[in-house]
């Protein structure tokens, strides 16, 4: 029994050092290779590390119409994305918190942090962050039905809506993959992950145009560690959102333990996948430019659809 509390216990602090470690290095590298791929030499792959370092050490400047939710925002904001990346499977299929929760414990916490931060845009007073908050919520409330289509598609494959249950049963069943249904939900669930990080088509993550602001314009009123939180939670969601589609639909190298030499393995091919993932994500921003807002629902209405085919699918085929 103290054996077992032992391991548990190594696999929630290496899960969790993943998390924080990997996230701000996944944004570096998007960010370096866009750069090359644009022809520029760009920020270093380090550069968001230092950021937020520079972040931590800097003073505060707090809204005088603030409460109490723009302080607690961050913390919020910052915990639950962290608590749901510890119940996705990242390196071995038994994730440190699964027994926790499934996949809508996952979508839940994602989405009380993006309720928190809606709400601290409406508290700093800002016209700015009224705006991104009502943009904020009406993206998400077109791209969580969209998401959870796609991960039932793949939950009713194992039986089960843990995550756990559904890495295990995707491990060694790659071929699945080129089933209709897997195809259709794999797609549904990348558009909703472009849509989730505020990335080209749904938003530009870069801009300072306050007038096509999403995600930025929340957080206007931000500084200091506050903001470090909030960047790095985002950094962290990112990273989280693109695990759950490469481990639940192309989950090769995904291992059965975290103990041993397949945990190195495990994490190779780990890095290997974000890696390819990140590319694309590379390239389909530089080939496409940024919607018009009136658009975007029409994006996520075509994820919606995927979604939906993807479930009907399941029962036909």
């Amino acid at each position: 029994m103290m054996e077992r509390l032992i391991d548990r216990m190594i696999e929630n602090v290496t899960q969790l050092f993943l998390l924080l470690a990997l996230a701000p290095l996944v944004t570096g590298v998007i960010r370096t290779l866009k750069a090359r791929l644009q022809t520029r030499r760009g920020p270093n792959i380090l550069q968001p590390y230092r950021d937020l370092g520079k972040l931590f050490r800097k003073g505060m400047v707090i809204p005088e119409t603030a409460s109490w939710i723009f302080a607690a925002t961050p913390w919020i904001v910052f915990f639950s994305t962290v608590l749901a990346g510890l119940m996705i499977p990242m390196v071995a299929a038994d994730a440190p918190l699964g027994l926790f929760g499934g996949v809508l414990a996952v979508i839940y916490l994602l989405g009380l942090g993006r309720f928190f931060l809606a709400l601290s845009g409406l508290d700093s007073g800002s016209s700015f962050g009224g705006l991104g908050s009502s943009r904020e919520m009406t993206i998400s409330a077109l791209a969580e039905p969209a998401m959870m289509l796609a991960i039932f598609t793949v939950a009713i494959g194992a039986g089960s809506t843990g995550l756990t249950e559904i890495a295990g049963a995707a491990i060694g069943q790659n071929w699945r993959f080129l089933a209709p249904a897997q195809m259709f939900a794999f797609a549904a669930l990348a558009l909703v992950l472009i849509a989730e990080t505020g990335r080209i088509p749904v938003d530009n993550p870069d801009t300072h145009l306050e007038l096509t602001m999403i995600h930025e314009a929340m957080i206007l009123e931000y500084s200091g560690p506050y903001l470090a939180l909030i960047e790095w939670a985002a950094s962290i969601k990112q990273l989280v959102l693109m695990t759950l589609l490469i481990n639940c639909f192309w989950p090769v190298g995904l291992q059965h333990t975290w103990f041993g030499f397949g945990a190195l393995q495990g994490i190779a091919w780990l890095l290997a996948k974000l890696l390819l993932l990140s590319c694309a994500i590379v390239l389909l921003e530089t080939v496409n430019a940024k919607m018009r807002l009136f658009r975007v629902p029409e994006l996520l209405a075509v994820a919606f659809t995927l979604g939906s085919l993807a479930l009907v699918s399941t029962f036909l085929f």
